[in-house]
């Protein structure tokens, strides 16, 4: 006679707490979170949480951390505009499948060990180029305020793809009258006619301002 054994449920850590509340995250937003939500999700109680997370903050601290770690930087760090380029890609990505960590990323006051070694690397490849701490500032400030500022826009746009765009711009522009707007009109028509993706804005505009600080740089 075989008697059935109930699979083991993983020990519970800080990691399963932070990835549990990552997902609650990435379906509600972070403003939703609650240990008796995280809990459910792992199957415990709330209380137990408390072995492995402080309050809610640290969690916060914790799941913005999990995001800075997603961002990827190029392994050739030997020119800062292909390191600005890369990073911003990948964070822009990043904060595509985590929208409610656009507000996070700079706000919180214990940054975790990815989040410092994005900056850090970040700013020793822009160091090392012969920048000084001023204009790194500058590059880097730059920089990350066009990628979430791009980032919140996009996550609150009525719209996902060029086929939306099309479908929603069409009713947008039918209410539109030409004879007052006759080049909004004429612009919008341009352009759903010929396939504009919103997404496609972010790599043109990326590298305006990676040229403008390249003179900077140049200049300095």
């Amino acid at each position: 006679m075989t008697s059935r054994t109930t699979p083991k449920r993983a020990p519970l850590s800080r990691d399963r707490v932070l990835r549990a509340a990552v997902e609650l995250a990435d379906e509600g937003g972070a403003g939703a979170l609650t240990m008796q939500q995280i809990g459910r999700r792992l199957g415990v109680e709330a209380m137990s949480l408390y072995r492995h997370v402080r309050n809610k903050d640290d969690i916060l601290d914790g799941i913005v951390d999990l995001v800075f770690a997603e961002i990827e930087l190029p392994a050739d760090r030997s020119s800062w505009r292909t390191v600005l380029r890369a990073r911003s890609i990948s964070t822009r990505a990043a904060l595509r499948r985590h929208p409610w960590a656009i507000t996070l990323m700079e706000s919180r006051m214990a940054p975790g060990p990815a989040n410092l070694r994005s900056h850090e690397d970040t700013l020793s490849v822009l160091l090392d180029s012969g920048c000084s701490a001023t204009m790194a500032t500058h590059a880097y400030n730059l920089v990350d305020s066009y990628v979430l500022g791009f980032a919140l826009q996009e996550v609150n746009l009525p719209f996902s793809n060029a086929e939306e765009l099309a479908a929603v711009g069409e009713l947008l522009i039918a209410q539109v009258p030409a004879d007052q707007y006759p080049n909004l009109v004429r612009v919008s028509a341009e352009l759903f006619a010929s396939g504009f993706d919103y997404a496609d804005e972010f790599e043109f505009g990326l590298d305006l301002i990676l040229d403008g600080i390249e003179r900077a740089v140049r200049g300095s």
